[in-house]
């Protein structure tokens, strides 16, 4: 098992190689979760993945990248799949972070917003199925192995969850402020186990996930410019440090300062 430094500690973070932590990350295979990839295992960090699509090209050339698991995460019976599969391949390994990143946004054939009215009530089902349930039910399945590491659950969230927003459907949105309960909820109970529990919501980021329309925001934003997704990368990273060990219930603002309008 790796021991966690403290802040007095000299020694170099990552551990030597036959110590590498290591990290399972949800929606690998493009935009934040790709570039969260990368910056894991620039870290020297072991990268387990997970997405609907196969395993990225970029992946199958990282050293670091250990497996990745094809899964819908937003299907019961494919998510108990994927667990069974990550745990046979952790065989009880301890597992430094677990980054529930993966999300669902649906968008109308015109593009129009998804609001309270217009929206297919089933689709709101399967939005809170990915965008919330998974995470609960992914922390619940790897609490053993986040213990054995003292280790970090990182849920991305969303500026949208937080205020209207002119793009983001409202059952992303709500689904997104349901994230921030639940991590809320999790710090608490995690902390028994040794385990934090922390929120990153970026704010407008240059993704596929961007609606065409989101430079009219600009203004909006004290920064004035979208973000990157290395940008946030770099926030879940620094949340999965031996340096913010005291660190748990919080929610990061990758925004550019929007969320403070």
């Amino acid at each position: 098992m790796i021991e966690r430094q403290s802040i007095s500690d000299t020694t170099p973070y990552p551990p030597p190689p036959a110590e590498r932590p290591i990290v399972l990350l949800t929606g690998a295979s493009r935009g934040i979760g790709h570039a969260t990839v990368r910056r894991f295992s620039d870290g020297g960090w072991r990268v387990l993945t997970c997405s609907r699509e196969d395993v990225p090209v970029d992946c199958r050339r990282d050293p670091n990248w250990t497996q990745h698991f094809t899964a819908d995460l937003g299907d019961p019976e494919s998510r108990a799949t994927m667990i069974r599969s990550a745990l046979a391949t952790l065989a009880g390994a301890p597992l430094h972070a677990l980054i529930n990143n993966a999300g669902v946004s649906p968008k109308s054939p015109l593009a129009e917003r998804l609001g309270c009215l217009n929206g297919d009530v089933g689709a709101w089902r399967a939005v809170f199925e990915l965008n919330v349930f998974a995470p609960l039910v992914l922390a619940r399945a790897f609490a053993a192995n986040l213990a054995r590491a003292k280790g970090v659950i990182i849920n991305i969230t969303s500026i949208a969850g937080h205020a209207v927003h002119p793009f983001a459907g409202s059952a992303y949105s709500t689904s997104k402020a349901a994230l921030t309960a639940l991590t809320r909820e999790m710090a608490v109970e995690f902390a028994e186990l040794g385990v934090r529990v922390n929120a990153v919501a970026p704010g407008e980021i240059e993704t596929a996930m961007l609606s065409p329309e989101t430079e009219m925001l600009l203004p909006r934003i004290p920064l004035h410019r979208l973000g990157i997704p290395e940008e946030v990368a770099a926030a879940v990273f620094s949340l999965c440090s031996p340096e913010l060990s005291y660190v748990t219930g919080t929610e990061l603002f990758v925004t550019g300062g929007q969320h403070l309008y």
